[in-house]
């Protein structure tokens, strides 16, 4: 509890009344800030998609098979693509979070795919349509799409010979 004692001094007696009423106002006075988000906060992923990479022939000294967050895919070195029927794409990601959620992605290491008539292949885990962070705008059930690419390090034929190759990539989202 405040005590206030007023003395009434002459020509200060009205300057004095508007101090203490000022001073009564602002010690009633409440702030109010932005509420705080749900708790927890949670991200859910979907992996939709995974990278494909399609038809291609090795060539002598082999290259690499690149596929851009866009789906379009390109080579270099003596790698040919082809078009025999076969899709690629970029992985696809769908990220349930609250609209506003910034979101980090966190690659995992390049890892080995393994070929079904011997050999393997290196995969370079690429760049997200997003970039990184970035945040999320879908309201659920709509979810944030995520689209990422990658590169596969071809080498000759001995060392990597026809046939279909698979594997896992890791990607981790981390929710800011």
């Amino acid at each position: 509890m405040i005590k206030i004692n007023i003395i009434p001094s002459g020509k200060n007696k009205g300057y004095t009344l508007i101090c203490v009423m000022a001073l009564l106002l602002l010690m009633h006075f409440t702030a109010y800030s932005q509420e705080p988000p749900p708790r927890p906060i949670a991200i859910y992923v979907n992996p939709a998609q995974g990278l494909i990479f399609g038809a291609f022939f090795h060539g002598p000294s082999g290259g690499s098979v690149i596929i851009y967050p866009d789906g379009s895919r390109s080579v270099t070195g003596s790698v040919v693509q082809a078009n025999l029927g076969f899709p690629f794409s970029s992985a696809i990601f769908e990220i349930d979070a609250n609209p506003g959620t910034l979101i980090a992605i966190m690659n995992g290491p390049d890892v080995n795919l393994s070929g079904s008539g011997g050999g393997t292949l290196s995969l370079h885990i690429g760049t997200a349509s997003t970039g990184t962070p970035f945040v999320a705008t879908a309201t659920s059930p709509a979810r944030t799409q995520v689209r990422i690419g990658g590169t596969l390090t071809v080498g000759n034929m001995l060392a990597n010979p026809a046939g279909s190759y698979s594997g896992m990539f890791s990607v981790t989202f981390i929710q800011e």
